[in-house]
This record gives structure tokens, C-alpha cells and sequence, in this order.
């Protein structure tokens, strides 16, 4: 998939981008934590990745967790299965889904400078999108910055959501509960090309906070808020030696967290506190070589090899579902190709992996109900040494046609959830239970393929065949818990669904079929035929069903394009699931009908450069019908969107160096005649270095919820929120680089200002809902709340329009960075009457997302003055006083840091007028 098949999505999830394309499907109990199903395999049997490095979350822990990825950032997602796969992980047998964009430039782009904004509303639940990317670079350096956000409220559905509505009925208002969300994120990134390569370095920032559907979720106003700060770094050198053709690196470092909140009501009010957290720290690594082709008797052979490690530490706090675990790897691996013919060639790939699992792991009962109220648990240490291979030949035939054959065997180590899960998950209403004497899954598969990707009829067709042994899975025990396992029964009313994770031989078998058949000319354009089916059965070897398998679906449809215009309705229908697992229930069939219309117009020769305006119109679900998923969690309590429509805008400026073009330095010298011939250049340039100084003024602040809870139950006890002030003046230094084409400008930026910024605010919990045990004594707890913000630094892009010679508009988005200290006391009575005073200082570094705009214009010689507003969000954080352990209320915090800046300031242009691209 495409940028531009990303924009005819009408939903807002990273994963529902795969929901209807054959052999895939998505699985999320909200639409912004939807994760991709393939071949009904999903969570940590396929692996997510971008730009080669692992997406780091905990999606594949719980359906309510989303993966930090934004198809507004991206560029070109696919899937690999095969040998191919074995290049990033195990999960071969489901696939790796890999997401590419140019955080890391891999060249400059065509002419200089390359912008793109995408936009977009939808009716369903008033909802909104938009993203800016830009790059820009030339000779040894080319970087890259973007910034997006989307917003939605509750989506509406066509019928109420709860097929066994809850006591008393919540009233109907025709919207899915609690289904609202908003993310944003940014990302800056830069590359040293050089000839023949490059190495390059990304920063980015994701966050979000979305609604969790469901009856329980509903009713306590559950939301998830995440966050995500990724440093990835990649390279690639292409030596002139005879031996190998490429040497490539990944690096990536990755710090995620989400909390799971929750809304509390009490005779004094509502107020919110944290059910769980969620931490996710984890380092990955690799490094390949690729050899020249090599001639044997056989036919040229060329050879992939290389290692890959990664450490993940997962933490919890609060009502989790594990304690927390690591997790260590290390693998190597190789990759070969043998070319027999022009038309006939192999594939041969192995891996060999050493993973070692380290956490917390508990005993029990085999009925997996009390007694005892609390198992036994005691730490718990497995290593594993899976080994996976897989073969495919691939033959050219003629009319376009080509075959293939897939043969493998892949071994998969168990996860920490699977081994070491003993609890609950809030948002998914899940009661997890983990098995410690897992072992190593093993899938062997036998796989035909036919396609044709050229001509008037193009198709692709795959059957599949994979029997496993020891299929890891979690199954429901037909127990309902609340939050604790004292409490679980048989077919009780407790909201969460009881789920064990367990092992069984297994036989997954089924096919897809995509075809298109452009029938003849029609006016002025092309008039077509499509059709796509695809089915997965999945059984144990004792003929029960696998839980959660997608049904099975056939659908056509018509089109019809021509170099401007794009039309496209497409039919779709979801049999009827009544392969369900024992204590599942079936899922109705669905007819789902999209109309896509889209006008895309392009000028080569604007006084802006080129140009690319693209328009459209999609309308999904326009029958407006009952849609639930039958691989997600509580598909009884929840509905996906009705009818919609999504009216989207995209604008590109400038070109991309093509994807197959060489890599490095030359890449952007190579096509300057893209562009028609501009203007002669003035006198005064903004391309090139500069630095200078400002002085400004911040507003900010600190939104902080604060909880009450009482200590031996964990009983929210009261809350409330309250925002400290964060203003102040500041003053501090800027540096960067710009690029021009014609009247446009694009460049990277780095600025530093101390600001000093502080501020302080104060809750109080009323003695008598704190300590009533000490009444008629009325011992409130207090909480003196301050906050200190010495510094904000930000690298960050910008893009901008020359509105005269010497006057340059611009806006900018990038990712800020800065310590935050979080101190003050709390003050309170024990349970024997004595009170205390306990002081809590915490010190949080904490990168964010930032968008700003600002003027800048020539004052005399090559100085400049500008006046720049930037909004920065860094994103919240919890902090929880230890108190004396007599305390019987503790007080938990969380706050969210936002300031506002408005700066005036001076730089210096050196050498300006050296850097203009002139257009032939």
C-alpha cells in the first residue's frame, strides 16, 4: 500500500488499514488501537516494524493497545512472508508488516526541497486529519521533519451496540460509546550522504488518547493515554569491491508508555485516576552484509548475512497484567538467492535466535478458580533457541504469469505475556492468566502462488497449508473475574472475561484471490472489473476451532480512471462466523459497499515549481450496516462505524528522488531538468547557515489530576485536577540550515531557551473520605503540587514562502525536549492519629511534539530579524510520593506539560546567495 491507498482509508487506526485487503484483517477493541490480523494470526505471531526497527509497544499485549504508528507520517507499508522474512524475526507464519517513510533520508530530493500536506474530515464522527512532511537537502546532507494530528468524537453506528444490553439499558443516542480519541506526533531526521551511501538519524514523537468502547469501559469513561519517544538510526554503504555489493545497519531505541484511566464517582464529585501503566524500554540492533553475485555451476548466487539483537524491558504499574519482565535477544541469519535461469530462482533463508524471558510467574489451580485467592508466585527465568528455515523457488512464465513454491519450518519463542500474564487489563476486560511451562512453537507450511502484475488482466492467488505444533493461543475458560482472582467464578457477572494462555497442535489452511480486468477504453479513460475472496479455517487436531478467526469474504466491483480522475465502487460481503471456540458466540455476516472518487491534477510548470493537488471523496459502509468483528474481544458490545463519507485534500511541492534510484550524495543531483525553468535568482538568498539569538516570553502549564486512594484496598478515595501556571520570560540561541527552490524554502533548525519557568498548585481530601476512621478528628490530606521548567530545546523543520525577496513566512514543526522536576509534599494523619509531612522531589527528561510559525525578514547586510511562535506539548507524566508506611491513603499524580511561546530574535546569514537551485 501507497500514501495515496493510505488516504482512501476512511478510518483512524493504524491497523484498519489491512481490514478488507484479502488474507488480512485488523483486530482493536477501539478504532484507534487496531492492530493487523494475518492469515488469522495476530499479536506476537506478526511483527510491526518501521523502517526496519520494531514499532515498540505493547499492541500485541491487549486489543485496547494501539501501535504508535500514524498512517498520515507514512509512506509505503507491506507485507513480507516467506524467506524473506526471516531477515527481522520469527513470526514468518503470519508476516512482518513494514512500514516505511524517509525519517532517515536515504537522498536529497529532486531539486532540493519536497513538501507534502494531507488533510481530511469524516462525517461519522466528526472527525478531522491532517499531517505536513517535508524534505529538503542537497550534496552530503538531507533531512526530514514532520508533524500530524487527528481528532474524532464518538463515530456513529447504525443500531444499538449491545447484543445482551446491561441492567438498565444505557440510552441509545446512535453513536458507539466512549469511542472518541485524538493523537498527535512529529518527527525531525537528518542523513550524511556520500557516495555510494548514507547514515542517518530520526527522532520522533507519538501520543494519543483514545476512548475504549465496551459496556464496562462506558460506563467508567475509560481512555488510554500514550505516549511514545523513538531514536532510530539506519545506513547503508555500497563499497566498489568484489566482494560485497552492501553493508547495512539498524539502530533503534524506543521509550513507551501508556495509562489506562479511569473515571471515579463519589458523593463529591468525579474525578480520574490511573488503573494501570504500561512501560515499554527497548533496544534494537542490526547489521548485514550482502555479497556480489557470485557465479557457481548453477546459476549467480547472491548471499544476505547477518545479526540482530534487542532488549526489551517491560514494566507495570497498577492493575496490570504482568509484572514486570525482560526480555534479551539474539539471532543471526542469511538470506540466499540463486538465479538458475533468467526466468527460475531460489530462495533460501535461516535463522537461529537465543531468547531468554525473565519475570514473575505464578501457580494456578488447574480449574484456574479459587482457592487459593492469591497463587503462589516466585521468579521465573526460560531460555529458548528457536531455529527456522524456509525455501521458495520462483519461475517467470510466459504472458506476465508467475509461480511460486513456499516450503518452511519456523520456530517461535513464547512472549512475556504468554508466559508470566497473572492479572487483569481495565480497558480490554481481560483476566490474563500466563503458563510458565511453555515451549517453543513450531509451524511448517507448504504455500502456491500465481500472479500476473502486468497487462489488462492482472491477479494474485495463494494457498497455504501450516500445521503447528504446540500452537500457542489464548482461549477463554467460560470464568469471569473483577479485578482480582479471588474473585473469579463460573458464568459470574464479573466484567472481565478470563482468558489462559495454552498450548495445541493446530491446522491453519486457506487462500486469497485479488484480480482486476481493465475491459476496454470508455471515455476518454480506462472502465474495469476487480474481485477479491479469501478464507482461513482454523482447527486443533481434535476438530475444535481456533478462537477468534476472521470469516470468510467475497467481493467485486467496478472502476474507472484516466490520468486525472479515479472512480471506484467495490463491494464487499463478510460471511457468517460459526467457526467459533468453545465459550465464543457466532458473528452475523456483513455487506459492505465503498464508493471512492478522486480528481488528481498536477503542474509541472507553476511559478511554485511542481505541483500535485489530489481531491477526493470516499464513502464507506454506505448500506450502513451491522458490522462486528469476530477477532476482537467483546464484539457483542461493540459496533464499527456506520455510513460515512471522508473528504480529503493532499498538496505536494517537489519531488522524491524514485525509490530504485542509487542511494547517497548523487541521488539529488541527478534530475534537476524535473523541474521547468525559474526565475534568475535575486541578489538576496535564504539558503545556507545561519545562527542568531532571541528573547521571548512562555505560558504554560501543568495540568495535573491528582487521586486519593486508599492504600490496603486500592479504592479511589477522592481527586480532582488542578493547573499550575508556567510563565515566564526567556532568552536563548538558534542555528540551522536552509534549502531554496525558486520562492520556496525549507531547512532544519536546532534552539535553546531558558525560560525558567515554575509554578505550583494544591488539592485537599476532606479527613472525613481520607481517614474516617479518625472521626470526629477531622485529618484532611493535602498535596502541595510545584513544578520547575529551566529549559526547552527543540530541533525542528521548517517550510516557507518567500512573500517578497527579502521577507520569508514560514511554519515549522518538529520535536522539543527538556527536564521537568516535579516536587512539593504531602501532608496527612496516619491511621494512629500522628500526623507527617513527607517532601517528593522527581526529575523527568521528557521529549514532545512541536508546531509553530513565524516571519522572518532581511534587516541590512546579512542579518535578519524574526518574530517565531512555537506551541510545544511534552507529553504527561506520573509521579507517586512514597509515604510513611502507616499512611492509610496514598496520593498519585499525573500531569501534563504545554507551553506556549511567542520569540523575537536576530540571525546571521552566512554566505548568503550561495545556496540557490536555479530550474533549467
Amino acid at each position: 500500500m501507497t500514501s495515496d491507498q493510505f488516504q482512501s482509508s476512511p478510518t483512524q487506526g493504524f491497523g484498519n488499514l489491512f481490514f478488507t485487503a484479502p488474507g488480512a484483517t485488523s483486530a482493536g477493541i477501539s478504532t484507534q488501537s487496531s492492530r493487523p490480523v494475518l492469515r488469522g494470526l495476530s499479536d506476537a505471531k506478526v511483527r510491526i516494524q518501521e523502517n526496519g526497527v520494531g514499532a515498540v509497544d505493547v499492541s500485541d499485549i491487549a486489543q485496547d493497545h494501539a501501535v504508535p504508528i500514524d498512517p498520515l507520517a507514512l509512506q509505503r507499508a507491506q507485507v513480507f512472508r516467506g524467506p524473506a522474512a526471516l531477515r527481522f524475526g520469527s513470526q514468518a507464519v503470519g508476516g512482518v508488516v513494514d512500514v516505511t517513510n524517509n525519517r532517515i533520508p536515504t537522498a536529497a530530493p529532486i531539486g532540493g526541497l519536497a513538501a507534502e500536506l494531507r488533510s481530511a474530515v469524516t462525517s461519522v464522527d466528526s472527525g478531522w486529519e491532517s499531517g505536513l512532511l517535508l524534505d529538503a537537502g542537497s550534496g552530503n546532507a538531507a533531512v526530514h521533519a514532520d508533524v500530524y494530528g487527528r481528532g474524532a468524537k464518538d463515530y456513529r453506528i447504525p443500531s444499538y451496540p449491545y447484543l445482551v444490553p446491561p441492567d438498565p439499558a444505557p440510552t441509545f443516542n446512535g453513536r458507539q460509546p466512549n469511542s472518541a480519541m485524538e493523537s498527535a506526533g512529529a518527527s525531525i531526521g537528518g542523513s550524511y550522504l556520500f557516495d555510494g551511501g548514507y547514515a542517518g538519524l530520526s527522532i520522533s514523537r507519538f501520543t494519543s488518547d483514545y476512548h475504549v468502547p465496551g459496556i464496562a469501559t462506558s460506563e467508567a469513561q475509560q481512555h488510554n493515554q500514550l505516549e511514545q519517544t523513538k531514536i532510530a538510526s539506519k545506513g547503508e554503504y555500497r563499497p566498489d569491491a568484489a566482494a560485497f555489493a552492501a553493508v547495512r545497519y539498524w539502530l533503534g531505541y524506543s521509550d513507551y508508555r501508556h495509562d489506562e484511566v479511569v473515571n471515579n464517582s463519589t458523593v463529591l464529585g468525579d474525578f480520574q485516576t490511573i488503573g494501570a501503566t504500561f512501560k515499554n524500554r527497548q533496544t534494537e540492533g542490526k547489521l548485514e552484509f550482502e555479497t556480489q553475485p557470485l557465479a557457481t555451476p548453477f546459476g549467480a548466487l547472491t548471499s544476505i548475512v547477518g545479526a540482530q539483537g534487542a532488549y526489551q524491558r517491560l514494566d507495570t504499574v497498577g492493575q496490570a497484567i504482568l509484572r514486570p519482565a525482560q526480555t534479551a535477544t539474539a539471532a543471526a541469519y542469511f538470506f540466499d538467492e540463486l538465479k538458475l535461469t533468467d526466468a527460475l530462482r531460489t530462495q533460501l533463508a535461516g535463522r537461529l535466535e537465543y531468547v531468554d524471558v525473565s519475570g514473575t510467574s505464578f501457580e494456578f489451580p488447574s480449574s484456574y478458580l479459587p482457592p487459593p485467592n492469591e497463587p503462589a508466585s516466585a521468579p521465573s527465568r526460560s531460555s529458548f533457541l528457536p531455529t527456522s528455515i524456509s525455501f521458495a523457488t520462483i519461475k517467470d512464465l510466459p504472458s506476465y504469469l508467475q509461480a511460486s513454491l513456499t516450503l518452511q519450518r519456523i520456530q517461535r519463542a513464547p512472549r512475556a505475556l504468554e508466559l508470566f500474564a497473572s492479572g487483569p487489563d481495565d480497558s480490554e476486560k481481560t483476566f490474563k492468566i500466563g503458563n510458565p511451562d511453555l515451549t517453543l512453537e513450531t509451524a511448517n507450511t507448504v504455500e502456491v502462488g500465481l500472479r500476473r502484475t502486468r497487462g489488462d488482466i492482472r491477479f494474485d492467488a495463494n494457498l497455504y497449508y501450516t500445521r503447528y505444533s504446540n500452537f500457542i493461543y489464548g482461549r477463554a475458560t467460560g470464568n469471569f473475574c473483577d479485578a482480582d482472582f479471588s474473585t473469579c467464578a463460573p458464568a459470574s457477572s464479573g466484567d472481565y472475561i478470563q482468558v489462559a494462555y495454552s498450548q495445541d497442535d493446530a491446522i491453519f489452511r486457506g487462500g486469497e484471490l485479488t484480480w482486476q480486468w481493465d475491459v476496454s477504453p470508455l471515455a476518454g479513460g480506462i472502465f474495469g472489473v476487480e474481485g477479491q475472496f479469501d478464507v482461513v479455517q482454523a482447527t486443533f487436531t481434535d476438530g475444535t476451532n481456533v478462537p477468534r478467526i476472521p470469516p470468510m469474504r467475497a467481493g467485486g466491483g467496478i472502476y474507472w480512471h484516466n490520468d486525472n480522475w479515479s472512480t471506484r465502487l467495490h463491494y464487499l460481503h463478510a460471511f457468517r462466523q460459526n467457526n467459533f471456540a468453545e465459550f465464543d458466540t457466532p458473528t452475523d455476516g456483513y455487506d459492505l459497499l465503498k464508493l471512492q472518487i478522486e480528481h488528481r491534477q498536477r503542474w509541472r510548470t507553476s511559478a511554485w515549481g511542481p505541483v500535485e493537488v489530489a481531491t477526493g471523496l470516499i464513502g464507506d459502509n454506505l448500506l450502513n450496516a451491522n458490522i462486528r468483528n469476530s477477532v476482537q474481544f467483546h464484539k457483542d458490545e461493540i459496533l464499527l462505524p456506520g455510513r460515512t463519507f471522508k473528504l480529503f485534500l493532499n498538496v505536494k511541492y517537489g519531488a522524491n528522488a524514485p525509490a530504485d534510484a542509487p542511494i547517497g550524495a548523487v541521488r539529488g543531483q541527478d534530475a534537476m531538468a524535473f523541474f521547468t525553468k525559474a526565475a534568475p535568482a535575486p541578489a538576496w538568498s535564504w539558503g545556507g547557515f545561519y545562527g542568531g539569538g532571541h528573547v521571548g516570553y512562555a505560558w504554560g502549564t501543568a495540568k495535573t489530576h491528582a487521586g486519593f486512594i486508599e492504600t490496603a484496598t486500592e479504592t479511589p478515595l477522592f481527586g480532582n485536577t488542578s493547573v499550575a501556571s508556567l510563565d515566564h520570560a526567556g532568552i536563548g540561541i538558534q542555528a540551522g540550515y536552509d534549502w531554496t527552490a525558486g520562492r520556496m524554502v525549507a531547512g532544519i533548525e536546532g534552539n535553546f531557551t531558558y525560560g525558567n519557568q515554575r509554578g505550583s498548585s494544591a488539592t485537599t481530601c476532606p479527613g472525613a473520605v481520607c481517614n474516617p476512621a479518625l472521626a470526629p478528628l477531622d485529618a484532611p490530606m493535602s498535596a502541595d503540587l510545584s513544578y520547575r521548567f529551566d529549559w526547552l530545546a527543540t530541533v525542528r523543520g521548517r517550510i516557507g514562502v518567500a512573500v517578497t525577496p527579502e521577507t520569508l513566512a514560514y511554519v515549522s514543526a518538529g520535536v522539543p525536549f527538556g527536564t521537568v522536576t516535579a516536587s512539593g509534599s504531602v501532608s496527612g494523619t496516619t491511621a494512629a492519629g500522628v500526623g507527617f509531612t513527607t517532601p517528593y522531589s522527581v526529575d523527568r527528561f521528557r521529549f514532545g511534539w512541536a508546531v509553530g510559525a513565524g516571519i522572518e525578514t532581511r534587516l541590512t547586510g546579512n542579518w535578519t530579524a524574526t518574530i517565531d511562535y512555537q506551541h510545544s506539548d511534552l507529553g504527561a507524566f506520573r509521579a507517586t510520593p512514597t509515604l510513611p508506611d502507616s499512611a492509610v491513603t496514598l496520593v498519585d499524580t499525573d500531569a501534563r506539560v504545554r507551553t506556549d511561546a511567542v520569540r523575537v530574535g536576530v540571525n546571521y546569514r552566512f554566505g548568503a546567495g550561495d545556496r540557490v537551485f536555479a530550474t533549467n
